[in-house]
């Protein structure tokens, strides 16, 4: 007999409070590989970067299942630089990454936002398809790539190279 189901979660997306920080340090330790920041750093994300972070809770239980921090860039505020994407097991491979970077795009914050940055590492493949894809959908073009934060020079060969992704927004 087949006992699988479809669960079908039903997200309240929204921008953080500070009261969040705790649960978005939770979420990041586990989508592993993502870096963890202190809990006081996703604090001060969800104070100081609010508008321009959303996150994306299950209705049912208030757990936290997605969240994306962004800020705009102080030399460049036309440009949204987005930090991290962290998505929970339970809802991964349902877009949600793709439906909280559109709202925040879409967001009164990010009013006059010309082209989205992130940086990547080579073997992140669900980050590449995300920004990749809204690149093909939203963007002018292919995305311009390059090496920001080099292996052995900034990182003293303990982490992978960062590569900038940046997107013309169409």
């Amino acid at each position: 007999m087949d006992t699988d189901t479809t669960v079908e979660l039903q997200l309240l997306l929204r921008h953080p409070k500070s009261t969040d920080g705790y649960q978005v340090n939770r979420l990041i330790a586990r989508c592993k590989p993502l870096d963890t920041n202190s809990t006081y750093c996703n604090l001060l994300q969800c104070l100081h970067f609010a508008d321009t972070c959303m996150l994306a809770e299950d209705e049912e239980d208030g757990s936290l299942l997605g969240f994306i921090s962004a800020y705009r860039k102080p030399s460049e505020p036309n440009t949204l630089f987005v930090w991290q994407v962290a998505i929970d097991k339970r809802a991964r491979g349902e877009g949600l990454a793709r439906t909280l970077l559109e709202t925040i795009l879409g967001s009164a914050a990010c009013e006059g936002v010309t082209h989205v940055e992130t940086t990547i590492t080579a073997d992140n493949a669900p980050s590449w398809a995300l920004f990749e894809s809204l690149a093909r959908n939203r963007g002018k073009g292919q995305g311009g790539r390059h090496v920001l934060f080099d292996q052995q020079r900034h990182f003293n060969g303990n982490s992978s190279s960062e590569i900038l992704y940046r997107i013309a927004l169409g």
